[in-house]
């Protein structure tokens, strides 16, 4: 009987133990980052001007916080991932612009980039969807054999991706460091300078072939109905369909999210929409009533209600930090007849800022931004605090209890308490970032654009540049428009946000 008992007593003692054990190994949290692509301030209709409802963001913005005042680091896709996964704005590296589809892998492996730091602390960790961030060494990738380095060589565990972006060639998924479902009898050729099949139809020369048409250079190789930029040929089993992407991407994240439930995860997951070519499944076809692009933010809310309810069931939501945020603001025509100008109405994808992607102005670089945590975060709070991506480096080290290395990630900043509402407190300043490589700084109120030789109008984007040959200042507490520059009558004031946009620049 007394062994028996004994028997019982460690059998119990194992139990705990385990638990104990189980539930250190899964005190960090989880975070989940839904990265979008050409989202405006206004295209979600928890902000107020969106003539679409998008209610699993409203959700998420319901069950969190919703920031006001948060900011990408540039109005370009590749310069704010590089910033947001480096904590490092991208202008202090050369070659950090507009990456080509078949660019190196931008981010060196010799640093500690924010999935390695991460890993430090336990975390699994996956990107799923679009990259943008180069693939392979100094000769680029090697679609036909091993494609390295790349995601897996700077932190990531796991890696499903489109390579660059959907109107850019190789139209073809990227799994760890293969393409997927590539026949070795039909290899893959990429060029952007010069056709690789003299025979093969392109937008340019074979518009009939299309189901959409190119307003701007997009007139390359075929893939699926729609030309792109550059030339391809090979992969034919390995090629894409666009209509597809959302429902892959989420299927991917589910198996990750599920596979390693029983660990700390972040899972960097990055969908495609609403970048050109908007091509939404055909569950979304005409469902907005403002064509492809109001098909597509659509889709895009579908998706982030998919990804909600994977982690509710299972059983995740108190545990995961999810945030909801876009690479840079909205773009109308980015190269494609899609009737997204015509169709746009009411709609105000911007909001009441001016710009938008890759502008000077503020629509280019202030985005939605959620962030929900069940028990955490108080539900149903609006933040007005002024917060950049950059800082997500040293916020989630904070958050995880790692430190940042020394000479790592030199431009973020912890603002965890920020970023999880305990506190309101602001960025002392913020820098934006344009297509021009025009810099803006923000302190407080007041938003002071540098000088340059820009064009003050992208007329292929249909995009606003900015008058930017003289230096501008602004008070954005009474003109979030931008359409009162005060340089002239506040001179003060406008030598010192120079002097500090200038400090900052010289800052390494």
């Amino acid at each position: 009987m007394m062994q028996a008992k004994r028997n019982i007593a460690v059998t119990v003692l194992l139990l705990v133990v385990s638990f104990v054990i189980h539930a250190q190994k899964n005190s960090k949290p989880n975070i989940v980052l839904i990265y979008t692509d050409d989202l405006g301030y206004g295209d979600i209709s928890c902000n107020g001007y969106s003539a679409i409802q998008t209610p699993n963001i409203d959700k998420l913005a319901k069950k969190g916080v919703n920031f006001t005042n948060a900011h990408s680091t540039s109005a370009t896709c590749t310069p704010s991932r590089y910033s947001l996964l480096t904590g490092q704005y991208a202008w202090r590296k050369d070659g950090t612009g507009i990456a080509p589809g078949d660019a190196s892998l931008l981010i060196p492996t010799t640093i500690t980039s924010l999935p390695g730091l991460l890993k430090k602390a336990g975390y699994q960790n996956a990107v799923i969807g679009k990259w943008h961030l180069g693939l392979g060494g100094k000769e680029g990738p090697e679609w036909n054999g091993k494609i390295a380095p790349g995601p897996l060589e700077i932190g990531f565990d796991y890696s499903f991706l489109i390579p660059a972006t959907g109107d850019r060639v190789p139209c073809v998924f990227v799994e760890n460091h293969h393409v997927v479902n590539l026949d070795q009898k039909d290899p893959i050729t990429v060029n952007y300078k010069e056709p690789v099949d003299p025979n093969a139809p392109t937008g340019k020369n074979n518009p009939e072939l299309l189901k959409m048409h190119p307003s701007h250079e997009h007139d390359n190789s075929i893939v699926n109905g729609v030309s792109r930029i550059g030339y391809m040929k090979g992969g034919k089993a390995a090629l894409w369909k666009d209509e597809d992407f959302a429902d892959v991407f989420v299927r991917k994240a589910g198996q990750f999210i599920t596979d390693n439930k029983s660990k700390p995860f972040f899972l960097f997951f990055s969908t495609h929409d609403i970048h050109v070519p908007r091509l939404a499944h055909e569950r979304f076809v005409g469902k907005s009533g403002m064509g492809p692009r109001g098909d597509v933010l659509l889709q895009l809310d579908w998706t982030v209600g998919e990804i909600y309810k994977i982690l509710e069931e299972n059983k995740l939501l108190k545990n995961t930090l999810i945030i909801f945020t876009s690479d840079n603001g909205q773009v109308i025509d980015d190269g494609y007849k899609d009737e997204s100008v015509e169709k746009l109405g009411t709609h105000k994808p911007g909001g009441n800022f001016r710009g938008g992607k890759y502008s000077a102005f503020e629509a280019g670089t202030r985005v939605p931004f959620i962030v929900s945590w069940k028990g955490k975060v108080k539900a149903g709070k609006k933040s007005d605090a002024l917060f950049s991506q950059v800082d997500f480096y040293a916020s989630f080290a904070k958050l995880v209890g790692v430190p940042v290395e020394q000479n790592m990630a030199a431009d973020s900043r912890d603002y965890l308490s920020t970023l999880l509402n305990q506190k309101s407190m602001s960025r002392e300043y913020l820098v934006e970032h344009s297509l021009t490589n025009t810099l803006s700084v923000i302190k407080g109120n007041w938003k002071y654009i540098e000088p340059s030789g820009a064009m003050a109008f992208n007329k292929k984007t249909n995009t606003e540049l900015g008058n930017l040959k003289a230096p501008q200042l602004y008070d954005l507490s009474t003109d979030p428009g931008e359409k009162n520059n005060l340089a002239e009558k506040y001179p003060e004031k406008l030598t010192e946000m120079k002097n500090l946009l200038e400090s900052v620049k010289q800052k390494k």
